[in-house]
């Protein structure tokens, strides 16, 4: 009896080591292919990853051309949901013209430019001529960011006639749907500095532009047919509008940004060609400007048609600024204008609390004769001559109606309180 329970006892342990052992090899094996599963994951794009440039033939020397690098590391990082794509601080990488395609890409990739990109500066690199060198297309959630730097080397396009007429944009997001860009700089753009062009929920912050006042449509920052944007803590020095924003767009917030020099922050041109142009729900305020052409402007052709309305500007210190506050119904840029009744209505516009120097004209409200301006609006504007620089004009006023809702300095008589009698038929012009 007691053999028989020994043996049984001997049984039992035998099976239970053989249980565990079969366990401890289901475990292991199942660890095995969870690792092969993890590379799986990564090599399909399943999880996040930092593609350095460097990494797929990059020299970052300055002379070598970097371009198809740039493109490689791209596909690679298209492919990885939250991936960031790392241009290195310490090199200087040649590239040329380029587009980063948001086709099967994932989304929230992370441009993150530490390093210097620099533009070639031969005539052959951009063929007959390009509209853009660095392109952002049809991407969901695209972050650029860091303390690197793109030089457009603008300078061979400003002064040599053997360049393309056509000078591209320096950068431009086209399509995209939640673009940050944070950090960079961007310095001496052939042509506009910074574009954003049928964009949805954009945020711009830290950002710089720097170019000679004299240099040829460098915008700082273009906007058109985008919506939802906000631009803040920003310094911009151009040689046109440090921001430009144009039809299609609204809900636009521009904060704390320091212009100069350039042409100050406009709306428009708008309504060209006879075209409808529609802007509504801008927003500027606590912004510096010196040494600009302009100050706050909102400039349309004769013969457009849409509105811009719903505008505030506040808070803006103008230094030596040639002319601080523009309404003009009648922009013409290059001649060869003609009177037109048809005009984009322009209509409650608020300014408040806009302070400081000026050296050719303090105010111009020159409006359609057609659409006359509706709902101006001015508080708190104390605009001096600046010493030895000022002309004596007065503020211009033209068909602009509106209230002074304080005393302004200087007075502006000119004004329209009462109700424009043009206004009943500003909404069959004016429709957006």
């Amino acid at each position: 009896m007691y053999r028989l329970t020994l043996k049984c006892l001997s049984l039992n342990f035998l099976l239970l080591i053989s249980l565990l052992s079969s366990r401890f090899g289901t475990c292991d094996a199942r660890h095995s292919l969870y690792w092969k599963g993890n590379r799986r994951s990564i090599a399909e794009g399943k999880s996040s990853g930092t593609i350095n440039v460097l990494d797929h033939g990059a020299k970052g020397d300055g002379t070598s051309d970097d371009t198809k690098a740039f493109e490689d590391a791209w596909k690679v990082a298209c492919k990885v949901a939250a991936s960031t794509l790392l241009v290195p601080s310490g090199s200087t990488f040649l590239v040329g013209p380029i587009s980063f395609l948001g086709k099967e890409c994932k989304e929230n990739i992370v441009f993150q430019l530490d390093g210097k990109i620099i533009a070639p500066t031969s005539a052959s690199a951009w063929g007959s001529g390009l509209l853009q060198w660095i392109e952002f297309k049809s991407l969901k959630g695209i972050t650029i960011k860091g303390k690197g730097i793109i030089d457009g080397r603008g300078s061979v396009w400003w002064n040599n006639a053997k360049m393309p007429r056509t000078k591209p944009t320096a950068l431009r997001f086209y399509g995209s749907n939640g673009v940050k860009v944070s950090g960079i700089t961007i310095q001496n753009s052939p042509q506009t500095h910074l574009k954003f062009d049928n964009c949805k929920s954009i945020q711009v912050s830290d950002f710089t532009t720097s170019s000679p006042g004299d240099s040829p449509n460098t915008d700082g920052i273009h906007l058109q047919n985008s919506q939802d944007a906000v631009i803040y803590r920003s310094t911009l020095a151009c040689g046109d509008d440090c921001i430009s924003i144009q039809t299609g767009c609204s809900n636009i917030n521009i904060h704390d940004v320091d212009c100069g020099p350039g042409h100050g922050i406009s709306i428009g041109g708008l309504g060209k060609d006879n075209t409808k142009a529609c802007v509504s729900n801008i927003t500027v305020r606590d912004v510096t400007m010196h040494e600009t052409t302009n100050g706050v402007r909102i400039k349309s052709w004769q013969g457009g048609s849409g509105s811009v309305k719903q505008v505030m500007f506040s808070n803006i210190q103008v230094s030596n600024v040639a002319n601080p506050i523009i309404i003009d119904q009648y922009y013409c840029d290059g001649g060869g204008c003609h009177n037109e009744t048809s005009a984009v209505a322009v209509s409650n516009i608020n300014y408040i609390n806009i302070k400081g120097t000026y050296t050719k004209e303090p105010v111009r409200f020159a409006c359609s004769d057609s659409l006359p301006c509706t709902g101006i609006s001015l508080s708190t504007i104390e605009l001096k001559p600046a010493t030895g620089k000022a002309s004596s004009l007065d503020p211009f006023c033209w068909k602009a109606h509106g209230e002074l809702k304080t005393k302004t300095l200087p007075p502006i008589q000119c004004l329209k309180t009462e109700k424009s009698p043009e206004a009943a038929s500003r909404s069959n012009n004016d429709a957006c």
